[in-house]
């Protein structure tokens, strides 16, 4: 594995965290949404990872071997329960005075806010400590 492919492979995951943090960001901005469009209130949206071959897609590979990242394959709702609380002077509560909120845990968010973060800060290591490994290779050279 070349160089380029560690880059390629960084920058996958850079793309993929940076759209979890999208979705987390999504999710956190409608933790009080009782009405949607689609009726009901928001559902708690969740993203799933795969593998994704990023051979020579961005930077061209020296040798011809698989080499794996990763890509976004879906964002799909959750089917965690929705919490009722009453309250019969809220505009959406039901006619026994229920109010459904969105299936979002404050709490989960942040720890996958922060696990996202991390995950994009590793990413950007290793872009840094290649482009040293690149800027070493040309002074050895000069």
């Amino acid at each position: 594995m070349g160089m380029f492919d560690v880059l390629a492979i960084s920058s996958s995951g850079l793309r993929a965290q940076r759209n979890r943090l999208e979705v987390i960001a999504t999710n956190l901005a409608n933790v009080h949404t009782t009405r949607t469009e689609e009726g009901g209130p928001y559902k708690k949206k969740d993203i799933v990872f795969a593998s994704d071959d990023v051979s020579g897609v961005k930077f061209g590979s020296l040798f011809k071997q698989k080499v794996e990242g990763v890509k976004v394959d879906t964002i799909q709702e959750s089917n965690k329960s929705f919490e009722k609380i009453f309250d019969p002077a809220h505009p959406d509560a039901d006619k026994e005075g229920y109010v459904t909120l969105p299936n979002v845990n404050v709490m989960e968010e942040m720890v996958d806010m922060m696990s996202a973060t991390r995950s994009y800060e590793a990413n950007t290591n290793v872009i840094s400590a290649t482009k040293h490994m690149f800027m070493k290779a040309i002074e050895i050279l000069k």
